[in-house]
């Protein structure tokens, strides 16, 4: 199991942290019951760190024809809606929900070159409120390819405030290929045409670069 550039960071700075603070509290304390809770709580935290920056490897279903998964998680919403950032018209809304315990990699759901991104400041709702898709701080992503677009939407929820967008304008975007992160708990949100057959159902557990969500 690899870990996520993203988590480096993050994880270095815990050890740096953690390592020290428990060296200190064995070596000055007496107390082997606080030294072995405090050591069972930094392991617990360090562990729950490292888990939700994994990066598995995995053997992708690409098809240019299927419009693949960008992220794990709970297909929240599958509606009508009228798309008034890039398209300006009616289009139809597939939403995947990430918690915290899922795989947080952001993956392009069809080849093709990116053709449009902007990032949008925003509040902080629970990423599984409909509202969240249009007030939140979010970032847009949409690839033209084989004839299709597809609008990818990383949205930030109450616990997950930083987005990081990877995909820039005129980018080759590989199927299955990363296009972002999303840190600790948030939802990504695919924008089709009205006319794609969509294979999912509400509340559907999902992976990311696995799971066709719709047809052309």
């Amino acid at each position: 199991m690899k870990t996520h550039r993203e988590g480096y960071r993050m994880l270095g700075i815990m050890f740096l942290v953690l390592f020290p603070l428990n060296l200190i509290l064995h070596l000055s304390s007496s107390n082997a019951l606080l030294t072995g809770s405090v050591t069972l709580v930094s392991s617990l935290l360090y562990l729950f760190v490292v888990q939700f920056f994994r990066n598995p490897q995995r053997v992708q279903n690409l098809n240019e024809e299927h419009v693949l998964c960008p992220a794990d998680g709970k297909i929240v919403a599958i509606e009508e809606i009228f798309e008034d950032e890039y398209y300006k018209d009616k289009r139809m809304l597939v939403s995947v929900f990430m918690t915290p315990l899922n795989v947080h990699v952001n993956r392009y759901a069809i080849s093709g070159k990116v053709v449009y991104v902007k990032y949008h400041k925003g509040l902080y709702l629970v990423a599984s409120h409909p509202k969240s898709s249009t007030q939140n701080e979010r970032s847009t992503v949409v690839v033209e390819g084989n004839g299709h677009t597809v609008l990818l939407r990383q949205i930030a929820g109450y616990v997950a405030r930083r987005i990081v967008t990877y995909a820039k304008p005129e980018h080759a975007a590989k199927q299955g290929g990363e296009f972002g992160f999303i840190k600790f708990g948030s939802r990504v949100d695919i924008v089709l045409p009205l006319d794609a057959k969509i294979a999912v159902k509400m509340g559907e557990i999902v992976k990311g670069g696995i799971t066709a969500i719709a047809r052309f």
